[in-house]
């Protein structure tokens, strides 16, 4: 899947997320996070199953602040450097709970059908 909308699901109006996407919108559900807080709760998030380079990282930050999906929220200085700080918008909010509800019924549906292949034997 191709983040930015290759894959899409028939009933939704937004299209799949990639996972990274999906952990960085779910990590900055709560509150906002500079990028290292981001990656960490990725990491955290997918039980180390998705760990992000800065380059990554920032790619996909970059891409979800031109998606209107999170925005700045403020900047601090510490040691001398700036750490940005994300947060998620309405938009953002609305992407993740849909992506998240897609989830959920297409695991239901595979579920659904081994339960069934197991049944048969």
């Amino acid at each position: 899947m191709v983040d930015g909308g290759a894959a899409r699901c028939d009933d939704s109006r937004v299209p799949a997320l990639t996972e990274t996407t999906y952990f960085v919108l779910a990590a900055l559900a709560q509150e906002p996070m500079h990028g290292y807080g981001v990656a960490k709760h990725v990491a955290e998030l997918s039980g180390d199953r998705v760990k992000l380079s800065a380059g990554t990282l920032y790619g996909v930050l970059g891409r979800l602040v031109e998606r209107d999906q999170i925005v700045e929220d403020r900047v601090e200085v510490v040691g001398g450097r700036a750490r940005r700080y994300y947060r998620l918008t309405d938009e953002g909010r609305r992407v993740l709970t849909e992506e998240t509800e897609r989830l959920r019924s297409t695991a239901v549906v595979v579920r659904e059908r081994l339960e069934a292949h197991i049944e048969r034997g």
